[in-house]
């Protein structure tokens, strides 16, 4: 995998029979690293634990997801029961790409303490963060306060979950399952937010803003338990998954399963080094760090986009939900396949991305329907917005392990980390304008 983007010469065998690295090899490629002579010992082994360490660290980043996407499926009722604005719907999600400023102190505590010590710190920054939300106080104002420095801390977990995916699957997977778990690890945390979609509409009402005046405080007081009860449910949750991994989560196996796992990898300095001097890797971040981060902040407000189209909070959760659920289901097969077929990773996002770019071309011209006279119906919606997450978020697995080919032996960590706070950059620019966008129409309405 990846052999495309390496020399004839980080292709040959770096290994003999009993020997060490060849002289003069460059440990430029995980493939080149794992391509052994037939005669060779292994050069470890895999356990079946592995699985477990997989499901709990996918779980995590599952939780994350959910958590970090609470609010948006639900925004026209967190308005009426919290007294939330345009602005307050779009920061909660904002907090998610603003807690990626402090990714590279998390990737030094990846490469310097390892896995277990991160994870930890991890699941215990969102007990916090779940917990400070479910703090019961009548004060609206204090509220909405406690609930902003939930979603913080969330936010705060973040780089790990979406980062460590290829340093777990390289340190405990062989060369052929690494792509898969590489996919299931990151794609959990996608599939949390789209849970979210789903989630939340079903628990939670729409307001009914023709109510009478008495009724509708009832169904103010309604919406509010319904939208607690949801919060009290993900931090049992998030309690739930922190004593599991206390319990059980160990650093690493007692043998690496791969050549690649067992070896050498540059420092934390070197590394931004390496990865800044290396146009090719630049020019890979921006092609994913662009589409995905644009897209994954899009999804998060996806209601308040629909709503002056006319799109119900149930439809526009539906619409979310079924896009991210596809891609997950797309982005694992994609993966499974790429670790039988070496080779053929730009090929495959280059098909990923062209139908994005279709389906995000039909979108655009049935919203502009005044303009373009295309039918703007509930199944041009549904179609258009689940091919384009389906074809945008299955390549997410397979940009990862793109990643780590080009730059090795940069480690994982940090290879992730830099991508995905690009990513959440644009995320967070997208959202700040849609935000500004959203509450100056408002505004103009008002005023007419």
């Amino acid at each position: 995998m990846g052999s495309g983007w390496s020399s004839e010469e980080e292709r040959q065998p770096l290994l003999g029979p009993g020997l060490g690295p060849a002289p003069g090899a460059a440990w430029r490629s995980r493939e080149a690293a794992a391509a052994l002579p037939a005669a060779a010992p292994s050069p470890g082994r895999v356990y079946g634990r592995r699985w477990l360490v997989l499901l709990l660290f996918s779980l995590l980043g599952f939780a994350q997801g959910l958590v970090w996407n609470t609010w948006g499926p639900i925004q026209n009722s967190a308005r009426q029961a919290y007294g939330f604005s345009s602005w307050d719907i779009a920061l909660l999600v904002l907090w998610g790409p603003i807690g990626f400023l402090p990714c590279f102190a998390f990737m030094w505590l990846l490469d310097k303490r390892g896995l277990r010590i991160t994870v930890l710190l991890t699941s215990f920054l969102m007990v916090l963060g779940t917990g400070l939300r479910c703090i019961p106080v009548s004060d609206l104002m204090l509220k909405r306060r406690l609930i902003h420095g939930g979603q913080l801390l969330n936010g705060l977990a973040g780089p790990t979950v979406m980062n460590a995916a290829p340093f777990l699957s390289t340190t405990w997977f062989s060369a052929d399952e690494r792509a898969t778990a590489t996919a299931i690890a990151s794609m959990l945390s996608y599939l949390g937010g789209a849970c979210a979609f789903l989630v939340g509409p079903l628990v939670v009402p729409a307001p009914n803003g023709t109510a009478p005046l008495l009724a509708s405080e009832n169904s103010r007081a309604h919406i509010k338990d319904l939208i607690e009860t949801v919060l009290y449910a993900e931090f049992g949750g998030v309690c739930l998954l922190f004593s599991a991994t206390l319990a059980y989560f160990p650093p690493r196996p007692p043998l690496p399963p791969s050549v690649a796992a067992a070896s050498q990898r540059l420092s934390y300095r070197r590394s931004f080094c390496r990865l800044l001097s290396n146009l090719r890797f630049l020019m890979i971040a921006l092609a994913y760090a662009i589409p995905l981060g644009v897209f994954a902040g899009w999804s998060g407000v996806l209601d308040l986009i629909l709503t002056p189209v006319h799109v119900s909070q149930v439809d526009a959760g539906w619409i979310g939900f079924w896009s991210i659920v596809g891609g997950c289901v797309v982005g694992i097969a994609m993966a499974r396949f790429a670790d039988f077929i070496r080779g053929m990773l730009k090929l495959i996002l280059l098909l990923l991305f062209s139908g994005a770019t279709l389906s995000s071309t039909w979108f655009t011209l049935t919203c502009l329907n005044s303009i373009t006279h295309l039918p703007l119906t509930t199944v041009t919606l549904y179609a258009s917005c689940i091919l384009l997450g389906v074809f945008l978020n299955s390549s997410i697995p397979i940009f990862f392990e793109l990643f780590v080919e080009t730059v090795y032996p940069v480690p994982e960590g940090i290879t992730c980390g830099v991508v995905t706070f690009l990513s959440n950059m644009f995320m967070g620019v997208l959202l700040f304008f849609l935000t500004f966008y959203h509450t100056g129409r408002v505004q103009a309405s008002s005023f007419h």
